[in-house]
Protein backbone atom coordinates (compact mmCIF):
# COMPACT_ATOMS: atom_id res chain seq x y z
CA UNK A 1 0.00 0.00 0.00
CA UNK A 2 1.39 3.65 -0.89
CA UNK A 3 1.89 6.39 1.32
CA UNK A 4 -1.19 7.81 3.29
CA UNK A 5 -1.44 11.34 3.76
CA UNK A 6 -4.05 13.22 5.56
CA UNK A 7 -5.41 16.56 3.88
CA UNK A 8 -8.46 19.01 4.32
CA UNK A 9 -11.39 17.82 2.26
CA UNK A 10 -11.98 19.89 -1.04
CA UNK A 11 -14.68 20.08 -3.13
CA UNK A 12 -13.19 17.44 -5.74
CA UNK A 13 -13.37 14.84 -3.07
CA UNK A 14 -17.22 14.90 -2.16
CA UNK A 15 -17.93 12.60 -4.44
CA UNK A 16 -15.84 9.87 -2.52
CA UNK A 17 -16.46 11.23 1.04
CA UNK A 18 -20.47 11.02 -0.31
CA UNK A 19 -20.28 7.41 -1.54
CA UNK A 20 -18.52 6.34 2.04
CA UNK A 21 -21.00 7.79 4.11
CA UNK A 22 -23.07 5.85 2.19
CA UNK A 23 -21.77 2.54 2.27
CA UNK A 24 -23.26 0.92 5.12
CA UNK A 25 -26.90 0.12 6.26
CA UNK A 26 -27.51 3.20 7.96
CA UNK A 27 -26.03 5.56 5.39
CA UNK A 28 -27.58 3.53 2.80
CA UNK A 29 -31.00 5.40 3.80
CA UNK A 30 -29.65 8.76 4.82
CA UNK A 31 -27.25 9.52 1.87
CA UNK A 32 -27.74 10.21 -1.43
CA UNK A 33 -24.95 10.08 -3.98
CA UNK A 34 -26.91 11.40 -6.89
CA UNK A 35 -27.28 14.97 -5.83
CA UNK A 36 -24.14 16.46 -4.20
CA UNK A 37 -25.40 19.80 -4.75
CA UNK A 38 -25.89 19.56 -0.64
CA UNK A 39 -22.96 18.63 0.42
CA UNK A 40 -21.11 20.60 -1.49
CA UNK A 41 -23.22 24.01 0.27
CA UNK A 42 -22.21 21.66 3.59
CA UNK A 43 -18.45 22.20 2.31
CA UNK A 44 -18.30 25.21 1.60
CA UNK A 45 -19.84 26.11 4.99
CA UNK A 46 -17.48 23.78 6.97
CA UNK A 47 -14.53 25.85 5.09
CA UNK A 48 -15.38 28.86 6.24
CA UNK A 49 -15.52 28.00 9.79
CA UNK A 50 -11.96 27.75 11.38
CA UNK A 51 -13.66 25.06 13.79
CA UNK A 52 -14.89 22.93 11.59
CA UNK A 53 -12.08 20.44 10.16
CA UNK A 54 -13.63 18.13 7.43
CA UNK A 55 -10.16 15.79 6.73
CA UNK A 56 -9.45 13.13 4.05
CA UNK A 57 -6.95 10.34 3.73
CA UNK A 58 -5.80 9.47 0.24
CA UNK A 59 -3.40 6.77 -0.41
CA UNK A 60 -1.95 7.10 -3.91
CA UNK A 61 -4.44 10.21 -4.92
CA UNK A 62 -7.78 7.41 -4.14
CA UNK A 63 -9.70 9.02 -1.18
CA UNK A 64 -9.55 6.30 1.76
CA UNK A 65 -11.16 7.57 4.72
CA UNK A 66 -12.80 10.56 6.13
CA UNK A 67 -13.47 12.51 9.36
CA UNK A 68 -14.76 15.83 10.62
CA UNK A 69 -13.30 17.34 13.62
CA UNK A 70 -15.33 19.99 15.45
CA UNK A 71 -13.72 22.50 17.86
CA UNK A 72 -16.24 23.13 20.42
CA UNK A 73 -15.53 26.48 23.34
CA UNK A 74 -17.48 26.45 26.18
CA UNK A 75 -18.02 27.11 29.68
CA UNK A 76 -18.59 23.93 31.52
CA UNK A 77 -15.32 21.98 32.81
CA UNK A 78 -13.89 25.40 33.93
CA UNK A 79 -13.80 27.02 30.45
CA UNK A 80 -12.65 23.66 28.44
CA UNK A 81 -12.93 23.27 25.13
CA UNK A 82 -13.64 19.89 23.47
CA UNK A 83 -13.68 18.27 20.05
CA UNK A 84 -16.00 15.95 18.50
CA UNK A 85 -15.00 13.65 16.04
CA UNK A 86 -18.07 13.09 13.84
CA UNK A 87 -18.84 10.95 10.32
CA UNK A 88 -15.73 8.43 10.55
CA UNK A 89 -15.81 6.15 7.19
CA UNK A 90 -13.41 4.05 6.20
CA UNK A 91 -13.42 2.88 1.95
CA UNK A 92 -14.54 -0.77 2.25
CA UNK A 93 -10.94 -1.87 0.48
CA UNK A 94 -9.14 0.16 3.81
CA UNK A 95 -11.12 -1.91 6.46
CA UNK A 96 -9.03 -3.61 8.62
CA UNK A 97 -5.63 -1.71 7.93
CA UNK A 98 -5.04 0.86 10.54
CA UNK A 99 -6.26 3.27 9.13
CA UNK A 100 -9.23 4.26 11.45
CA UNK A 101 -6.71 3.97 14.18
CA UNK A 102 -4.39 6.47 12.12
CA UNK A 103 -7.43 8.82 11.48
CA UNK A 104 -8.62 9.32 15.51
CA UNK A 105 -5.17 9.57 16.36
CA UNK A 106 -5.09 12.32 13.90
CA UNK A 107 -8.14 13.71 15.36
CA UNK A 108 -6.97 13.59 18.90
CA UNK A 109 -3.21 15.42 17.92
CA UNK A 110 -5.26 18.11 16.44
CA UNK A 111 -7.85 18.33 19.67
CA UNK A 112 -4.77 18.76 21.77
CA UNK A 113 -3.04 21.66 19.08
CA UNK A 114 -6.57 23.36 19.66
CA UNK A 115 -6.18 23.34 23.44
CA UNK A 116 -9.17 20.54 24.16
CA UNK A 117 -9.17 19.18 27.58
CA UNK A 118 -12.03 16.86 25.77
CA UNK A 119 -12.47 14.82 22.33
CA UNK A 120 -16.05 13.42 22.40
CA UNK A 121 -17.79 11.60 20.05
CA UNK A 122 -21.69 9.42 19.49
CA UNK A 123 -22.05 6.43 17.61
CA UNK A 124 -25.36 4.46 16.53
CA UNK A 125 -26.04 2.28 18.99
CA UNK A 126 -25.76 -0.76 16.22
CA UNK A 127 -22.16 -0.04 15.31
CA UNK A 128 -20.79 -2.65 17.96
CA UNK A 129 -17.91 -3.20 15.99
CA UNK A 130 -17.25 0.49 15.84
CA UNK A 131 -17.87 0.75 19.32
CA UNK A 132 -15.01 -1.57 20.10
CA UNK A 133 -12.88 0.31 18.18
CA UNK A 134 -13.25 3.29 20.18
CA UNK A 135 -12.94 1.37 23.44
CA UNK A 136 -9.43 -0.10 22.09
CA UNK A 137 -8.64 3.57 21.34
CA UNK A 138 -9.25 4.70 25.06
CA UNK A 139 -12.99 6.26 24.77
CA UNK A 140 -14.92 5.06 26.61
CA UNK A 141 -19.28 4.86 26.89
CA UNK A 142 -19.82 7.13 29.39
CA UNK A 143 -23.21 8.75 28.20
CA UNK A 144 -26.16 7.99 26.66
CA UNK A 145 -27.06 10.39 23.73
CA UNK A 146 -30.13 11.73 22.59
CA UNK A 147 -31.51 12.82 19.13
CA UNK A 148 -34.05 15.06 17.99
CA UNK A 149 -35.08 14.92 14.57
CA UNK A 150 -36.11 18.89 13.17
Amino acid sequence: MGDLEMRPATAEDVPAIVAMLADDPLGAQRESPDDLTPYLRALERLAADPNQHLIVATREGRVVGTLQLTIVPGLSRRGSTRSIIEGVRIHAAERGSGLGTRLIEWAIDASRREGCQLVQLTSDNTRTDAHRFYERLGFTASHVGFKLQL
